[in-house]
């Protein structure tokens, strides 16, 4: 708690000093989307990870998909990582590291979770890794990342290969950048890392340079009003293996999550998986086989409601042409609180409601 608290002040003086920079700047600085509700302090003003560090000598750089300070002005290409979900799967290697983390239905009822891997360069160990699915390479790819997987569906190597992904699969040519974990059984045990899989894409001629979407940020001392209060709420999605509890903690400022009533934790370093901000949103989904595959529609938009600092808000979810998905309160897209954001995606049947409750009482939200 005292290391969160110190890096929280070092946090808020490095805010405070970025707004006295830019207040001597231009005006159009400090002008960035409004957040949803009128706060106390202005949002913080968003600096790419492509920003030249010679262009603005004063000025501190952040991650576009995190709002937290960054050590290396020009970050990496994300990695966007399949990582299995099963049961004998966890506890996972690298999530509590990962910038954004995506959890969505594969068949049969078992979640797949897609990990978007840009500021923490050097996770020593990621996984395990599996298997792609089109909707999987559609969201990872949105964040101009390189798809990490190990095999796929017919139709997700018909666009891989069509489309000319940049991607590494270790049952394909990137196998080398792969390895296998003696301590637990296939398909549960396989790993790469950060450093591996960076070199891998450097041999396969992968472009470095690769537009990034950021997203708006708020100031952290910001405390928010008029949302509903939800400092703890559960997420069904159709197995009681998939069970999920997000439970607020003040000191951290994060809503941390277990997994059928177990404390999710990252066997690399025993830190929880946690997140500053959780989306949960709806989608339509659609069985394609008898092996159970879907279609899942992760563009269109629908119902979404936003988890930060113990309240709940209601919106939507929307989706631009070669864009993330993105929150959005009354045609507005929100600002997010700075750190881990997670977004869960459940259908819509037999209502969006139905999977999600509030509080040990589980409290369905209200339409």
């Amino acid at each position: 708690m005292k290391e969160n608290r110190s890096i929280h002040r070092l946090f808020t003086g490095i805010i405070l000093t970025t707004m006295l920079l830019s207040a001597c700047g231009s005006e159009s600085a400090s002008n960035n989307i409004a957040p949803t509700v009128e706060p106390s302090a202005a949002p913080l003003p968003v600096v790419s990870p492509q920003s030249s560090p010679t262009a603005e000598p004063s000025a501190i750089a952040v991650s576009g998909l995190t709002g937290m300070p960054v050590t290396e002005p020009i970050l990496p290409r994300p990695l966007s990582i399949m990582i299995n979900n099963a049961p004998a799967a966890r506890p996972q290697s690298g999530l509590s590291e990962a910038d954004i983390l995506y959890e969505v239905l594969a068949e049969g009822g078992v979640t797949r979770l897609i990990g978007i891997f840009q500021s923490h360069t050097g996770v020593v160990k990621i996984g395990p890794i599996r298997s792609i699915r089109p909707y999987l390479i559609d969201l990872g790819e949105s964040y101009g990342g390189v798809t990490v997987h190990a095999g796929g569906s017919q139709a997700a190597y018909a666009i891989l290969q069509k489309e000319k992904k940049d991607d590494m699969d270790e049952i394909g040519r990137a196998s080398a950048y792969f390895w296998r974990d003696k301590n637990r059984k296939a398909p549960h045990n396989l790993y790469s890392n950060a450093d591996k899989l960076r070199e891998g894409a450097d041999k396969l001629g992968y472009s470095k340079d690769t537009k990034v979407p950021v997203y708006v940020f708020n100031n952290p001392d910001y405390i928010p009003i008029g949302g509903e209060s939800a400092s703890e709420f559960n997420v069904y999605f159709l197995q009681k293996n998939y069970m999920l509890d997000y439970k607020y903690d003040s000191e951290r400022r994060t809503y941390l999550r277990s997994v059928n009533g177990k404390p999710h934790m990252d066997l690399n370093n025993n830190n929880p998986v946690e997140a500053s901000n959780v989306i949960v949103m709806g989608a339509d989904h659609k069985v394609l086989d008898d092996v159970g595959r879907l279609q899942i529609d992760v563009e269109l938009g629908g119902e979404a409601v936003l988890f930060q600092r113990g309240q709940v808000i209601k919106g939507r979810w929307a989706r631009k042409p070669n864009d993330v998905i993105r929150f959005v309160k009354d045609g507005e897209e929100a600002t997010l609180y700075p750190g881990v954001t997670h977004f869960l995606i459940v259908p819509n049947t037999p209502t969006f409601n139905s999977h999600i409750t509030l509080g040990p009482s589980k409290v369905q939200i209200k339409e």
